[in-house]
């Protein structure tokens, strides 16, 4: 288990949220990100004055329109509240979440920086389903769903009555979309265009960070437990694109399907320099330093076997905090690079700026997960 998140005696919550192009969160100077530069962000909404209506072209296609910025936002999806709070600099307007976001605020700091977040209601599960009822009880002025998992998940929220943004999700541009959507439902573009910014800018100095570093690129495998075994990603999901950006390669990149299952055999035929662990599950890098099956991996062997850290959301998949993933995996890969790549003051400026919230020592502690990462190499530079 992490370390226990400790409040602090006086959080700050920021009233008014600065720009992040300058001042105490301009972390990375001006820049443009690698891959998706020549993109425009507001690929997916229109601009709109805080008092005015405005039209959404959703990630299906469909236009969804609103008279003024919502005040009461139900998602089912699992990552959008802390996306949406990040945006909005509160969690106000968040009246309905996924049974599996309800779980992530209460095990990580989420729950600390929002109490609210640990007792919002919830209208869906695992498998996306919506409860009609209790999101009708709720009176959401709109839903936001996943757009390309059926209609089974949409059509009931659509036939109810309800507004509804669908959305697709797992590239870097998707996310953006993403920003650039919530900005526009809560009336904050230029917050929404500044948080984008922000990413291209890490992106930029953290490839120059760790590109004298590189000469073959580290092999690392993403491990996810399974109901039988484990399961990993192919090029499709978003790992490569943090493991790109720190100087790593995934090695189950060319696997036919997105998310394969992963046997001991085919662990030793890969055989990693570095695994880590997903934040969906419990397992711990001291799970698998203890499997005799395991003992000769080139990543157990050098006990380079770490577990992915849980912020104001598990840093895996695509999220606000994104940036500092690609900070500790490019540190994972590279511990010379510690002090430069500064992440936990970047924590502290990150909390400061997406949440308006002082992070402690001991919260950043338990973000990192320093107990349960503590027994694997370099680590302790996670400390200093």
């Amino acid at each position: 288990m992490s370390p226990a998140l400790q409040a602090p005696s006086a959080p700050t919550r920021r009233t008014a949220l600065r720009g992040i192009g300058a001042g105490a969160f301009a972390l990375a100077g001006a820049g443009t990100l690698g891959a998706c530069s020549s993109r425009d962000v507001a690929d997916g909404a229109t601009g709109a004055a805080p008092d005015a209506g405005f039209t959404i072209t959703d990630q299906r296609g469909k236009r969804v329109a609103f008279d003024r910025p919502v005040e009461r936002i139900a998602t089912a999806i699992i990552p959008s509240p802390s996306m949406i709070a990040a945006v909005d600099g509160s969690h106000a307007r968040i009246v309905g979440i996924n049974e599996s976001t309800l779980q992530a605020n209460k095990d990580g700091i989420f729950g600390t920086v929002f109490p609210e977040s640990k007792k919002t209601a919830t209208i869906a599960g695992a498998d996306f389903i919506p409860n009609v009822e209790t999101a009708l009880s709720l009176k959401p002025d709109v839903v936001i769903q996943w757009g390309d998992q059926g209609d089974e998940v949409i059509a009931p929220l659509e036939n109810a009555g309800f507004k509804v943004i669908g959305l697709t999700y797992g590239t870097q541009e998707k996310l953006e979309t993403w920003i650039d959507v919530f900005g526009t439902l809560v009336g904050k573009k230029e917050r929404a265009t500044s948080l984008v910014q922000w990413m291209h800018d890490e992106d930029k100095a953290i490839r120059a960070l760790v590109t004298p570093e590189v000469r073959n690129r580290t092999t690392v495998l993403y491990l996810r437990t399974a109901a039988d075994g484990w399961t990993t990603v192919n090029k499709s999901h978003y790992m490569n694109h943090w493991a790109d950006i720190a100087g790593g390669v995934n090695v189950a990149r060319d696997e036919a399907t997105g998310t394969p299952q992963v046997s001991v055999e085919q662990l030793l035929r890969w055989d990693p320099e570095v695994i880590l662990l997903s934040g969906f599950d419990a397992t711990t890098p001291a799970d698998l330093y203890a499997d005799r099956k395991l003992a000769s991996l080139r990543a157990v062997r050098a006990r380079r076997v770490y577990k992915i850290p849980l912020g104001g959301y598990r840093w895996d998949p695509p999220c606000c905090e994104s940036p500092l993933m690609w900070r500790w995996v490019a540190q994972i890969l590279h511990p010379r690079l510690a002090t430069r790549i500064g992440l936990r003051t970047r924590i502290e400026q990150t909390f400061d700026h997406l949440y308006g919230y002082a992070i402690s020592r001991d919260q950043v502690d338990g973000v990192l997960r320093l107990g349960m990462n503590g027994g694997s190499s370099g680590y302790d530079g996670f400390g200093a």
